[in-house]
């Protein structure tokens, strides 16, 4: 399934104009899937097929599998779907957390989808707009390694019911070359494939949502 070419020259424009700023990032986008190898097209130029450690224009594939491609730009990873619109990935080395401006773009049924980090360590976030703070599972938490029993206990109101859950602080969310500290998080029993993004991470930030592109600006 190939790309609108509209979708991909905006997609690279916006590259660009991240790495204008000084910020390593590449947009990529998988459009098949031949013998192990992935095609990918990377900063809209032709299809390129990647086995599982092979490298080009900067973006390592680290895995593939026939609907999902694992990629890597200078230590941070994403995982880009066969068909899904282009996907801009920034590295960790330019910018160090002090950027201002995320950008996502919609992928499966219009959600916006973010490879970041809890605490330094990688998440996958899905922005919600809805959700009043940070949201995880459990197991999730462990792996983060968030002591979240010594939060404070909270009741939260769930699809099976209410449940009892934890308020935690955490100490860094990064999301691309954007780090805001000590963020308000809430931690549930029930696992949970993502983490959402909500209102503790998203309220300091002016956000403008554009066609299939969203732009947090930060504001404090």
């Amino acid at each position: 399934m190939a790309m609108p070419l509209s979708c991909l020259r905006v997609t690279c424009l916006l590259t660009a104009l991240v790495l204008g700023a000084g910020a390593q990032a590449a947009s990529v986008a998988m459009t098949g899937h031949m013998g192990g190898k992935a095609l990918l097209v990377i900063n809209g130029g032709a299809p390129k097929a990647l086995a599982a450690g092979q490298s080009h224009q900067g973006v390592k594939v680290v895995s593939v599998q026939s609907d999902q491609t694992v990629i890597e730009v200078d230590g941070q990873r994403d995982t880009i779907t066969l068909g899904g619109v282009p996907t801009i990935i920034m590295g960790q080395g330019g910018g160090g957390g002090g950027a201002r401006e995320i950008v996502l773009m919609a992928g499966t049924g219009g959600h916006y989808f973010a490879q970041g980090a809890i605490n330094g360590r990688s998440v996958r976030f899905v922005v919600d707009t809805g959700a009043t703070s940070v949201a995880m599972g459990a197991e999730e938490a462990r792996r983060l390694g968030i002591k979240f029993e010594n939060g404070t206990p909270i009741q939260m109101g769930t699809a099976n019911g209410v449940v009892r859950a934890y308020r935690v602080n955490l100490r860094s969310v990064r999301i691309q070359n954007v780090e805001v500290f000590d963020v308000e998080a809430s931690v549930v029993p029930m696992a949970m494939p993502v983490v959402l993004l909500g209102n503790s991470f998203l309220g300091r930030f002016q956000m403008n949502q554009t066609n299939e592109t969203l732009r947090l600006t930060r504001r404090y």
